[in-house]
């Protein structure tokens, strides 16, 4: 009987083990694949005033990304595409091609004294609370398939001032 639990204890044992290295190269397999850079997702960036178009509140908790809705989505940093990083981004339109158009918020407070930048208040898109700014003369074009979730919903007084700002300096209708 002795013979039979030592094998029983060594079959559990290496069975233990199995499942062990299976999750471990799961894990590193995860580590190993970051996020790609935002050429592929298909993220651009594009200067305000050349995607200028009417812009209309209209957000709908639908599954589907609309004006007024916050959504986090990959960035990528001005100075080197292939970098960057997930962040919330106020969806403000779509483009013909049904992408989506959106202006990224940041919590960063010396942005309150940038002329690009506009203080919208703080928001369920910021887990902290802290005040948030978007920017405003940098449009990102966003495919649906590169929204990462939806954050919250930006309230119509806020999204008007956004709107307002982009009708004055950038051309929007």
């Amino acid at each position: 009987m002795l013979v039979g639990v030592a094998g029983f204890r060594d079959l559990v044992g290496r069975a233990l083990q199995a499942g062990l290295d299976l999750l471990n190269k799961q894990a590193e397999g995860q580590a190993a694949a970051p996020p790609g850079p935002g050429a592929d997702r298909g993220v651009r960036t594009i200067p305000a005033g050349d995607r200028a178009r009417t812009i209309a509140y209209a957000p709908d908790l639908d599954g589907a990304a609309d004006p007024g809705e916050v959504v986090w989505t990959w960035v990528p940093y001005e100075e080197d595409a292939s970098q960057g990083k997930d962040r919330p981004v106020l969806v403000v339109a779509r483009d013909g091609d049904g992408d989506l158009l959106g202006l990224m918020l940041s919590s960063q407070g010396h942005r309150r004294d940038d002329a690009d930048w506009q203080g919208v208040g703080s928001g369920a898109w910021d887990r902290e609370g802290r005040e948030s700014y978007v920017r405003l003369d940098r449009v990102l074009e966003v495919p649906e398939h590169g929204i990462r979730r939806e954050g919250a919903v930006m309230p119509a007084d806020r999204f008007d001032r956004v709107a307002d700002a982009l009708r004055r300096g950038y051309g929007w209708r």
